[in-house]
Protein backbone atom coordinates (compact mmCIF):
# COMPACT_ATOMS: atom_id res chain seq x y z
CA UNK A 1 0.00 0.00 0.00
CA UNK A 2 1.23 3.52 -0.84
CA UNK A 3 2.41 5.64 2.07
CA UNK A 4 3.81 8.86 0.60
CA UNK A 5 5.08 12.07 2.18
CA UNK A 6 2.88 15.04 1.32
CA UNK A 7 4.88 18.10 0.21
CA UNK A 8 4.35 21.53 1.81
CA UNK A 9 1.67 23.64 0.17
CA UNK A 10 2.58 26.46 -2.17
CA UNK A 11 2.08 30.05 -1.06
CA UNK A 12 1.73 33.39 -2.82
CA UNK A 13 5.24 34.72 -3.39
CA UNK A 14 6.94 31.30 -3.63
CA UNK A 15 9.62 30.55 -6.19
CA UNK A 16 9.04 27.49 -8.39
CA UNK A 17 11.32 25.93 -11.00
CA UNK A 18 10.57 25.06 -14.61
CA UNK A 19 12.25 21.88 -15.83
CA UNK A 20 12.55 20.32 -19.29
CA UNK A 21 12.71 16.62 -18.45
CA UNK A 22 11.55 15.23 -21.78
CA UNK A 23 10.99 17.35 -24.90
CA UNK A 24 12.99 20.58 -24.72
CA UNK A 25 10.80 22.76 -26.93
CA UNK A 26 10.41 25.44 -24.27
CA UNK A 27 13.87 26.70 -25.23
CA UNK A 28 13.41 26.62 -29.00
CA UNK A 29 13.36 30.17 -30.45
CA UNK A 30 9.90 29.78 -31.97
CA UNK A 31 8.39 28.73 -28.62
CA UNK A 32 10.11 31.03 -26.15
CA UNK A 33 7.14 33.42 -26.36
CA UNK A 34 4.90 30.62 -25.14
CA UNK A 35 7.17 29.80 -22.21
CA UNK A 36 7.25 33.48 -21.24
CA UNK A 37 3.45 33.60 -21.41
CA UNK A 38 3.24 30.71 -18.93
CA UNK A 39 5.81 32.37 -16.69
CA UNK A 40 3.86 35.62 -16.68
CA UNK A 41 0.58 33.87 -15.89
CA UNK A 42 2.07 31.92 -12.99
CA UNK A 43 3.09 35.24 -11.46
CA UNK A 44 -0.12 37.14 -12.18
CA UNK A 45 -2.64 34.38 -11.42
CA UNK A 46 -0.88 32.41 -8.67
CA UNK A 47 1.77 34.75 -7.29
CA UNK A 48 4.51 32.26 -8.18
CA UNK A 49 7.90 33.35 -9.45
CA UNK A 50 9.00 30.88 -12.12
CA UNK A 51 12.73 30.40 -12.54
CA UNK A 52 14.63 28.29 -15.03
CA UNK A 53 17.16 25.66 -14.13
CA UNK A 54 20.54 25.79 -15.94
CA UNK A 55 19.39 23.61 -18.86
CA UNK A 56 15.65 24.27 -19.02
CA UNK A 57 15.81 26.57 -22.06
CA UNK A 58 18.72 25.07 -23.99
CA UNK A 59 16.42 23.79 -26.71
CA UNK A 60 15.05 20.49 -27.91
CA UNK A 61 18.25 19.19 -29.56
CA UNK A 62 20.46 19.81 -26.52
CA UNK A 63 17.85 18.44 -24.12
CA UNK A 64 17.49 15.26 -26.18
CA UNK A 65 21.24 14.69 -26.29
CA UNK A 66 21.78 15.26 -22.56
CA UNK A 67 19.48 13.27 -20.27
CA UNK A 68 22.11 13.63 -17.54
CA UNK A 69 21.70 17.43 -17.64
CA UNK A 70 17.95 17.11 -17.37
CA UNK A 71 18.35 14.91 -14.31
CA UNK A 72 20.87 17.38 -12.90
CA UNK A 73 18.27 20.15 -13.22
CA UNK A 74 15.70 18.06 -11.41
CA UNK A 75 18.04 17.15 -8.57
CA UNK A 76 19.17 20.77 -8.20
CA UNK A 77 15.56 21.95 -8.10
CA UNK A 78 14.77 19.51 -5.29
CA UNK A 79 17.94 20.40 -3.37
CA UNK A 80 17.56 24.20 -3.59
CA UNK A 81 15.81 25.37 -0.40
CA UNK A 82 14.63 28.56 -2.12
CA UNK A 83 12.63 26.56 -4.67
CA UNK A 84 9.26 25.49 -3.25
CA UNK A 85 7.83 23.64 -6.25
CA UNK A 86 8.75 22.18 -9.64
CA UNK A 87 6.69 22.37 -12.83
CA UNK A 88 7.31 20.37 -15.98
CA UNK A 89 7.51 22.50 -19.11
CA UNK A 90 5.85 19.80 -21.19
CA UNK A 91 5.83 16.04 -21.73
CA UNK A 92 7.52 14.10 -24.50
CA UNK A 93 8.50 10.49 -24.94
CA UNK A 94 11.84 9.55 -23.40
CA UNK A 95 12.35 10.95 -19.91
CA UNK A 96 12.92 7.35 -18.82
CA UNK A 97 16.52 8.05 -19.96
CA UNK A 98 17.02 10.18 -16.82
CA UNK A 99 16.80 7.10 -14.62
CA UNK A 100 20.55 6.31 -14.26
CA UNK A 101 21.22 9.85 -13.02
CA UNK A 102 18.52 10.26 -10.36
CA UNK A 103 19.30 10.49 -6.63
CA UNK A 104 16.16 9.24 -4.90
CA UNK A 105 17.51 10.17 -1.48
CA UNK A 106 17.71 13.80 -2.65
CA UNK A 107 14.00 13.77 -3.53
CA UNK A 108 13.02 12.14 -0.25
CA UNK A 109 15.05 14.59 1.80
CA UNK A 110 13.44 17.59 0.08
CA UNK A 111 9.73 16.87 -0.54
CA UNK A 112 8.13 19.60 -2.61
CA UNK A 113 5.38 19.97 -5.18
CA UNK A 114 6.11 18.45 -8.59
CA UNK A 115 3.41 18.76 -11.24
CA UNK A 116 3.13 17.58 -14.85
CA UNK A 117 1.43 14.94 -16.99
CA UNK A 118 1.99 12.64 -19.96
CA UNK A 119 5.69 11.62 -20.04
CA UNK A 120 6.02 13.26 -16.61
CA UNK A 121 4.51 9.99 -15.40
CA UNK A 122 8.15 8.86 -15.22
CA UNK A 123 9.05 11.67 -12.82
CA UNK A 124 5.96 10.93 -10.72
CA UNK A 125 7.16 7.35 -10.30
CA UNK A 126 10.61 8.66 -9.37
CA UNK A 127 8.97 10.72 -6.64
CA UNK A 128 6.89 7.73 -5.60
CA UNK A 129 9.97 5.51 -5.37
CA UNK A 130 11.49 8.19 -3.13
CA UNK A 131 8.35 8.07 -0.98
CA UNK A 132 7.05 11.53 -1.95
CA UNK A 133 3.65 12.44 -3.37
CA UNK A 134 3.44 14.45 -6.60
CA UNK A 135 0.65 15.79 -8.82
CA UNK A 136 -0.67 14.66 -12.19
CA UNK A 137 -1.71 17.96 -13.75
CA UNK A 138 -0.88 21.09 -15.71
CA UNK A 139 2.37 21.92 -17.54
CA UNK A 140 3.96 25.29 -18.31
CA UNK A 141 3.66 25.24 -22.11
CA UNK A 142 0.21 23.69 -22.14
CA UNK A 143 -2.18 24.80 -19.45
CA UNK A 144 -0.34 27.70 -17.77
CA UNK A 145 0.44 29.26 -21.17
CA UNK A 146 -3.04 28.66 -22.60
CA UNK A 147 -3.98 31.31 -25.15
CA UNK A 148 -5.86 34.36 -23.80
CA UNK A 149 -6.55 32.86 -20.35
CA UNK A 150 -6.40 29.63 -18.36
CA UNK A 151 -9.55 27.57 -18.15
CA UNK A 152 -11.32 28.29 -14.86
CA UNK A 153 -11.68 24.59 -14.01
CA UNK A 154 -7.92 23.98 -14.38
CA UNK A 155 -7.04 27.05 -12.34
CA UNK A 156 -9.52 26.21 -9.56
CA UNK A 157 -8.17 22.69 -9.15
CA UNK A 158 -4.55 23.87 -9.05
CA UNK A 159 -5.41 26.36 -6.32
CA UNK A 160 -7.39 23.81 -4.34
CA UNK A 161 -4.83 21.01 -4.70
CA UNK A 162 -1.49 22.80 -4.37
CA UNK A 163 -2.31 25.81 -2.18
CA UNK A 164 -4.78 24.43 0.39
CA UNK A 165 -4.12 21.80 3.05
CA UNK A 166 -7.75 20.66 3.11
CA UNK A 167 -9.35 17.46 1.75
CA UNK A 168 -9.99 17.95 -1.95
CA UNK A 169 -13.51 16.56 -1.75
CA UNK A 170 -15.62 15.52 -4.70
CA UNK A 171 -13.97 16.01 -8.10
CA UNK A 172 -16.83 16.77 -10.45
CA UNK A 173 -16.32 16.56 -14.21
CA UNK A 174 -15.50 19.71 -16.12
CA UNK A 175 -18.69 21.19 -17.62
CA UNK A 176 -16.97 21.52 -20.98
CA UNK A 177 -13.94 20.06 -22.69
CA UNK A 178 -11.67 20.56 -25.68
CA UNK A 179 -9.14 18.43 -27.49
CA UNK A 180 -8.66 21.07 -30.17
CA UNK A 181 -5.15 21.05 -31.57
CA UNK A 182 -4.20 24.69 -32.01
CA UNK A 183 -0.63 25.19 -33.15
CA UNK A 184 1.63 27.02 -30.70
CA UNK A 185 2.39 29.94 -32.98
CA UNK A 186 2.65 33.58 -32.00
CA UNK A 187 -0.11 34.35 -34.50
CA UNK A 188 -2.51 32.08 -32.57
CA UNK A 189 -1.80 33.67 -29.18
CA UNK A 190 -5.15 35.51 -29.13
CA UNK A 191 -7.21 32.53 -30.27
CA UNK A 192 -9.04 30.72 -27.48
CA UNK A 193 -9.92 27.05 -27.77
CA UNK A 194 -13.64 26.32 -27.95
CA UNK A 195 -15.21 24.15 -25.26
CA UNK A 196 -17.74 21.43 -26.09
CA UNK A 197 -20.37 20.13 -23.64
CA UNK A 198 -18.98 17.28 -21.53
CA UNK A 199 -20.74 13.93 -21.10
CA UNK A 200 -19.87 13.60 -17.41
CA UNK A 201 -18.58 10.48 -15.65
CA UNK A 202 -19.67 7.03 -16.79
CA UNK A 203 -19.73 3.90 -14.64
CA UNK A 204 -18.45 0.94 -16.63
CA UNK A 205 -18.61 -1.68 -13.87
CA UNK A 206 -18.88 -2.19 -10.14
CA UNK A 207 -21.29 -1.25 -7.38
CA UNK A 208 -21.19 0.34 -3.94
CA UNK A 209 -18.13 2.33 -2.91
CA UNK A 210 -14.44 1.65 -3.39
CA UNK A 211 -11.72 3.36 -1.37
CA UNK A 212 -8.01 3.39 -2.16
CA UNK A 213 -4.90 5.46 -2.76
CA UNK A 214 -4.28 7.01 -6.18
CA UNK A 215 -1.60 5.61 -8.46
CA UNK A 216 -1.26 5.68 -12.25
CA UNK A 217 -0.56 7.99 -15.17
CA UNK A 218 -0.36 7.86 -18.96
CA UNK A 219 -0.78 4.22 -19.92
CA UNK A 220 1.73 4.32 -22.79
CA UNK A 221 4.41 5.78 -20.52
CA UNK A 222 3.73 3.21 -17.84
CA UNK A 223 4.65 0.55 -20.39
CA UNK A 224 8.14 2.08 -20.69
CA UNK A 225 8.70 1.72 -16.95
CA UNK A 226 7.82 -1.93 -16.54
CA UNK A 227 10.78 -4.07 -15.46
CA UNK A 228 12.79 -1.01 -14.44
CA UNK A 229 13.61 -0.07 -10.86
CA UNK A 230 10.83 2.54 -11.06
CA UNK A 231 8.13 -0.09 -11.32
CA UNK A 232 6.64 -0.52 -7.84
CA UNK A 233 6.13 -3.81 -6.05
CA UNK A 234 2.71 -5.39 -6.42
CA UNK A 235 1.88 -4.37 -2.88
CA UNK A 236 1.73 -0.73 -4.03
CA UNK A 237 -1.43 -1.68 -5.94
CA UNK A 238 -3.14 -3.30 -2.96
CA UNK A 239 -6.55 -1.66 -2.53
CA UNK A 240 -5.40 1.21 -4.75
CA UNK A 241 -7.39 3.24 -7.27
CA UNK A 242 -5.51 3.06 -10.55
CA UNK A 243 -5.90 6.11 -12.79
CA UNK A 244 -5.10 5.75 -16.47
CA UNK A 245 -5.31 7.91 -19.58
CA UNK A 246 -4.09 7.80 -23.16
CA UNK A 247 -2.00 10.40 -24.95
CA UNK A 248 -2.44 12.35 -28.18
CA UNK A 249 -0.95 9.30 -29.93
CA UNK A 250 -4.42 7.73 -29.51
CA UNK A 251 -3.37 4.07 -29.37
CA UNK A 252 -5.71 1.65 -31.07
CA UNK A 253 -8.16 -0.18 -28.78
CA UNK A 254 -6.28 -3.44 -29.24
CA UNK A 255 -3.33 -1.92 -27.35
CA UNK A 256 -5.59 -1.06 -24.43
CA UNK A 257 -6.50 -4.74 -24.37
CA UNK A 258 -2.87 -5.88 -24.57
CA UNK A 259 -1.81 -3.61 -21.73
CA UNK A 260 -4.78 -4.33 -19.49
CA UNK A 261 -4.37 -8.04 -20.13
CA UNK A 262 -0.81 -7.67 -18.83
CA UNK A 263 -2.08 -5.95 -15.68
CA UNK A 264 -4.52 -8.81 -15.32
CA UNK A 265 -2.07 -11.65 -15.89
CA UNK A 266 0.44 -10.09 -13.47
CA UNK A 267 -2.26 -9.99 -10.80
CA UNK A 268 -2.35 -6.20 -10.45
CA UNK A 269 -6.01 -5.72 -11.44
CA UNK A 270 -7.15 -8.20 -8.82
CA UNK A 271 -5.36 -6.20 -6.15
CA UNK A 272 -7.10 -2.92 -6.97
CA UNK A 273 -9.98 -1.29 -5.17
CA UNK A 274 -11.06 0.57 -8.33
CA UNK A 275 -9.97 2.19 -11.56
CA UNK A 276 -10.61 5.57 -13.21
CA UNK A 277 -9.99 6.59 -16.83
CA UNK A 278 -9.45 10.03 -18.31
CA UNK A 279 -11.33 11.15 -21.40
CA UNK A 280 -9.60 9.82 -24.54
CA UNK A 281 -7.81 12.51 -26.52
CA UNK A 282 -10.29 14.31 -28.77
CA UNK A 283 -12.73 11.53 -27.77
CA UNK A 284 -11.16 9.29 -30.42
CA UNK A 285 -12.03 5.64 -29.68
CA UNK A 286 -14.36 6.85 -26.90
CA UNK A 287 -16.78 3.92 -27.24
CA UNK A 288 -14.15 1.44 -28.41
CA UNK A 289 -11.99 1.98 -25.33
CA UNK A 290 -14.96 1.28 -23.10
CA UNK A 291 -15.54 -2.02 -24.89
CA UNK A 292 -11.87 -2.94 -24.57
CA UNK A 293 -11.81 -2.18 -20.84
CA UNK A 294 -14.91 -4.27 -20.22
CA UNK A 295 -13.61 -7.09 -22.41
CA UNK A 296 -10.60 -7.55 -20.14
CA UNK A 297 -11.99 -6.58 -16.73
CA UNK A 298 -15.36 -8.32 -16.89
CA UNK A 299 -15.28 -10.88 -19.70
CA UNK A 300 -11.77 -12.26 -19.32
CA UNK A 301 -11.03 -11.67 -15.62
CA UNK A 302 -14.60 -11.77 -14.31
CA UNK A 303 -13.92 -8.87 -11.96
CA UNK A 304 -16.66 -6.65 -10.59
CA UNK A 305 -14.13 -3.85 -10.25
CA UNK A 306 -15.55 -0.31 -9.90
CA UNK A 307 -14.45 1.51 -13.06
CA UNK A 308 -15.23 5.18 -13.73
CA UNK A 309 -14.69 6.56 -17.22
CA UNK A 310 -14.40 10.00 -18.84
CA UNK A 311 -12.79 11.91 -15.98
CA UNK A 312 -11.26 15.33 -16.61
CA UNK A 313 -7.56 14.55 -16.37
CA UNK A 314 -4.88 13.98 -18.95
CA UNK A 315 -4.47 15.18 -22.50
CA UNK A 316 -7.69 17.11 -22.98
CA UNK A 317 -8.53 20.40 -21.32
CA UNK A 318 -9.52 21.64 -18.80
CA UNK A 319 -8.00 19.27 -16.29
CA UNK A 320 -7.92 18.05 -12.72
CA UNK A 321 -4.84 17.84 -10.52
CA UNK A 322 -4.53 14.33 -9.03
CA UNK A 323 -2.28 13.75 -5.98
CA UNK A 324 -0.38 10.47 -5.98
CA UNK A 325 -0.98 8.40 -2.87
CA UNK A 326 -3.98 10.40 -1.65
CA UNK A 327 -6.90 8.39 -0.29
CA UNK A 328 -9.86 8.56 -2.68
CA UNK A 329 -13.29 7.01 -2.99
CA UNK A 330 -15.36 5.93 -5.97
CA UNK A 331 -19.12 5.96 -5.43
CA UNK A 332 -20.65 3.80 -8.15
CA UNK A 333 -24.23 4.91 -7.53
CA UNK A 334 -23.29 8.59 -7.94
CA UNK A 335 -20.59 8.05 -10.60
CA UNK A 336 -18.31 10.17 -8.47
CA UNK A 337 -14.71 10.39 -7.31
CA UNK A 338 -13.92 12.03 -3.99
CA UNK A 339 -10.42 12.69 -2.65
CA UNK A 340 -10.63 12.33 1.11
CA UNK A 341 -7.29 13.94 1.98
CA UNK A 342 -5.38 17.12 1.22
CA UNK A 343 -2.75 16.91 -1.50
CA UNK A 344 -0.30 19.00 0.52
CA UNK A 345 0.54 19.68 4.16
Amino acid sequence: MLDLIKPPKLKYGDTVAAVSLSWGGAGDPELLWRYEAGKKRLLEEFGLKLVEMPNTLKGSEYIYLHPEKRAQDLMQAFEDKNIKGIISCIGGEESIRLLPYVDFSMIRANPKVFIGYSDSTVTHFMCMKAGVSSFYGAAVLGEFAENVQMFDYTKAHILKTLFEDKPLGRLDPAPGWTGERLEWTFENRNTMKKLLPNRGHELLSGKGTARGRLIGGCIEVLEMMKDTLLWPSHSAFDDAILFLETSEDTPEPSYIEYWLRNYGSSGILKRLSGMIWGKPYQEKYYEEYKMSILKIVKNELDLNLPVLYNLSFGHNQPMLCLPYGALAEICCEECSLTVLEPGVC
